[in-house]
């Protein structure tokens, strides 16, 4: 007997070409957002390794690591086992603490996004020990808050990527129990500018986010005073800038002294969490690390606000981990007059800051 032949029928034939048309469209998909070897290999770990990244992907891993850091922020201040330490001094000869707290949160927030993203750069305020692994790992599950957002993913290059991690922000407030100033951040940005920022409350358990040109889960106040605006400024070094604003500003200015960067940038905001206060301008006088303030940043961009030194010049969070310029935020005002009106008084606030 003569060997039978396979016959398709002409509907067998369309419905094999439709799914080899619907593998065609996922292998490609796949390579368009940087991802083909994930798709391949179904491989939780290959995030950004295959030169790709998707920022979607990152807020997401971003907001987790920000929680977990900050429920062992919370963890260590309520065992009241900070272990204390200095670190040195600040530039304004402050001591720059360090507690157990830092330590054990930077140490989940590095290892959750270096291993959830390997191709990635992560810097980092605390040191990290290479040989110290922590088996913390992401599910690939993106929040339903961030996808009801953020419709689509965003694929951008590993390599235009910088991670900046603050695992604990207000580090002296914390040693001092002022918890309310406490936040944990990461910040994403592209090119070296701020474009993913979060910002998180471990006492409180709230949590700002925001993906600029994305959405965000905050927005900005209804109003600001640009006539006579609230100042708030750092607890640790208030005295020049209150001189230099009321300058400024006039003597009825209210300055508000607080601690944190991320506490400062959220009083900016439509945020009401019990003990948030409520500012029209942030400005800080000295040098100030880019962890403390490339959240707040990218978050500020994201609502149509604006972070720059105080001479209105952009900052650019590549290369070194230190701003020297000052920095003035604001949000809805007129950013450009606020330079214009510092700028009077910055040679003799540069003097006065320097003593």
């Amino acid at each position: 007997m003569a060997p039978m032949g396979i016959r398709l029928s002409p509907l067998g034939i369309g419905v094999f070409c439709l799914l080899a048309l619907g593998v065609l469209y996922h292998v490609y998909s796949g390579f368009l957002t940087g991802r083909f070897s994930a798709f391949l290999l179904g491989d939780p770990e290959d995030s950004g390794a295959d030169g790709f990244v998707d920022l979607r992907e990152l807020l997401a891993v971003a907001v987790k690591a920000a929680e977990l850091g900050g429920v062992e922020v919370k963890k260590v201040r309520e065992s009241n086992l900070l272990n204390e330490k200095k670190k040195g001094k600040t530039k304004e000869g402050a001591d720059d603490k360090m507690t157990r707290g830092d330590l054990l949160s930077n140490k989940k927030m590095f290892h959750l996004i270096q291993n959830a993203f390997p191709g990635v750069q992560v810097n980092t305020e605390e040191v990290v020990d290479a040989d110290d692994q922590e088996a913390v790992s992401w599910d690939r599950k993106i929040p339903d808050d961030i996808m009801d957002v953020i419709k689509s993913s965003i694929s951008v290059s590993t390599d235009s990527i910088t991670i900046w991690i603050d695992p604990l922000d207000a580090t002296f407030e914390y040693t001092e129990n002022l918890v309310t100033y406490v936040t944990t951040m990461v910040c994403v940005a592209v090119n070296g500018k701020p474009v993913i920022g979060v910002i998180h409350k471990p006492f409180s358990g709230y949590t700002a986010w925001a993906m600029v040109d994305s959405g965000s889960n905050v927005k900005k106040r209804s109003s600001y005073n640009d006539k006579t605006p609230t100042i708030i400024v750092s607890r640790s070094h208030s005295g020049v800038v209150k001189d230099v604003t009321r300058e400024t500003f006039g003597n009825q200015t209210t300055i508000i002294s607080a601690g944190g960067s991320g506490y400062k940038v959220l009083s900016l905001l439509d945020v009401t969490e019990e003990g948030q206060e409520h500012a029209d301008v942030y400005i800080h006088v000295t040098f100030i690390k880019k962890w403390d303030i490339c959240a707040g940043n990218a978050i500020l961009r994201a609502l149509g606000g604006r972070m720059t030194t105080l001479k209105g010049e952009d900052i650019v969070y590549t290369g070194s981990d230190g701003n020297e310029g000052g920095l003035l935020a604001s949000i809805g005002m007129d950013h450009d007059a606020l330079v214009k009106k510092l700028a009077e008084k910055l040679p003799a606030f540069g003097k006065k800051s320097q003593k």
